[in-house]
């Protein structure tokens, strides 16, 4: 009986589509699912939602939950990872220090300051989920949905290279969707692909029928001068090819944006959004608790299109498809570092993920791509070294920090924010934690 574990359970949300988009399938073998988080009573939750699922949709499952993550982990076929360290709290932090010394942030969870410091209370964790993986489950596939998105993978790829990392995004699907709602084409029948960095990939192909939907696309614009209001419209007229995540991440990622009043208010930016869509997430849990105590049905999206439950899919009924995939550059793209995580399309068939080569991708998006590799690169190294010295150049090289503080101001609010976060940082990098 395949056994998929999905690590950090407690993201009620999260596993009710993952888990309603995996039992739309209705020709998937008997599953054993397995739930684990830290968190009791979201565990339970999540147990609620599992079995209601089961339920509504007809589907034969074990269900198994547990606090222990290495019973979760014996046996495993596929793990999901979707843990978020020190949860909304750490997330308050993340933003709003840097926010009190003048750094603005809208997400603050895949690069910069805030990306780098949740990497870095994410790494040692990781490093506790490989030792058990390696023990436990050592063929299983790791299918990581947590933020930092490039840092996570690569530290994997770092701490435990023998075992089949992939990183999923559902970033490019909706921004293809989005798209081609906008300019009124359905988008079934058309044919995309995009190749960069997770969050920062370009969309290099986007075509119907042979016919290329960039000229489309720009008529669009021309028509409604307020979409020149949105980042990813400016991104893509000052690049020349759409990125691959909302205007609100993207924002974060450059150093156009958030550095003045007139660039915040121009682009309808709303700093320190991510706080706002963490309380509605934990609302949304106290929802979806109260609903499942009143024996009420719990909302699902429809056509979520989640990477993990397709990818299981095609491995253990031999369905061939392809997705965008986080996975380790190994000449997939050659205009980026060898070694460094990149997103690519990947077919997906009952051997596995398989990355394709795509070649180089337009050298002005390489040239963004690398600045955040850079930052990624520097807070692996960090992690892997215990230089505290490499976290403060991570976040000078990070673009949006270097054009809004100096770099004494850089060092002082490093200095801050590990010792906030010092109970979940190695002692090495200024924390508390003694090993990981």
């Amino acid at each position: 009986m395949p056994q998929i574990v999905f690590l950090g359970a407690g993201s009620v949300v999260f596993t009710r589509q993952l888990l309603a988009d995996l039992f739309r399938f209705d020709d998937l073998p008997t599953l054993r699912i397995v739930l684990h988080d830290i968190d009791a009573e979201r565990l339970a939750v999540a147990t609620a939602t599992a079995e209601q699922l089961v339920e509504r949709f007809g589907r034969t499952a074990e269900l198994v939950a547990t606090l222990d993550r290495r019973e979760a982990l014996a046996g495993a076929d596929f793990v999901i990872n979707m843990i978020q360290v020190g949860g909304i709290d750490a997330t308050r932090i993340d933003l709003e220090v840097p926010a009190a010394a003048g750094l603005l942030q809208t997400i603050g969870d895949t690069t910069g300051v805030g990306g780098v410091f949740r990497g870095l209370r994410t790494f040692p964790v990781l490093s506790g989920i490989a030792a058990d993986m390696l023990d436990l489950c050592p063929e299983a596939w790791f299918l990581n949905y947590t933020n930092p998105m490039a840092m996570n993978v690569w530290w994997m790829s770092v701490v435990a290279p023998s075992i089949k990392t992939v990183g999923l995004c559902h970033s490019v699907y909706w921004t293809v969707h989005d798209l081609c709602e906008l300019i009124g084409v359905p988008m079934e029948g058309t044919h995309y692909r995009a190749a960069g960095v997770n969050h920062q990939a370009w969309l290099v192909e986007w075509s119907r029928d042979g016919q290329d939907l960039y000229p489309s696309l720009r008529e669009a614009i021309e028509r409604d001068p307020e979409l020149r209001r949105r980042v990813r419209v400016e991104i893509f007229e000052r690049i020349g090819f759409y990125p691959t995540e909302t205007s609100e991440h993207s924002s974060e990622y450059l150093s156009w944006f958030l550095r003045s009043p007139e660039q915040i208010e121009r682009f309808r930016l709303r700093p320190l959004e991510y706080l706002g869509i963490s309380e509605e997430n934990v609302a949304e849990f106290e929802h979806a608790k109260a609903a499942l105590a009143a024996g009420e049905a719990l909302e699902l999206e429809e056509g979520a299109a989640e990477y993990a439950p397709q990818v299981i899919h095609s491995i253990l009924t031999g369905t061939e498809r392809v997705i965008h995939a986080n996975v380790v550059n190994r000449g997939l793209i050659g205009n980026l570092p060898e070694g460094a995580v990149v997103e690519v399309p990947s077919r997906v068939d009952a051997d596995g993920v398989h990355p394709l080569p795509f070649g180089d991708i337009p050298p002005q998006g390489a040239a963004l791509n690398r600045t955040y590799l850079s930052v990624a690169e520097l807070a692996v190294e960090a992690a892997r070294t215990g230089d505290p010295a490499l976290v403060r150049r991570a976040v000078l090289t990070d673009p949006n920090a270097s054009s809004s503080l100096t770099p004494e101001q850089i060092w002082a609010l490093c200095d801050e924010l590990t010792a906030r976060h010092a109970s979940r940082l190695p002692v090495a990098l200024g924390g508390t934690l003694a090993a990981h």
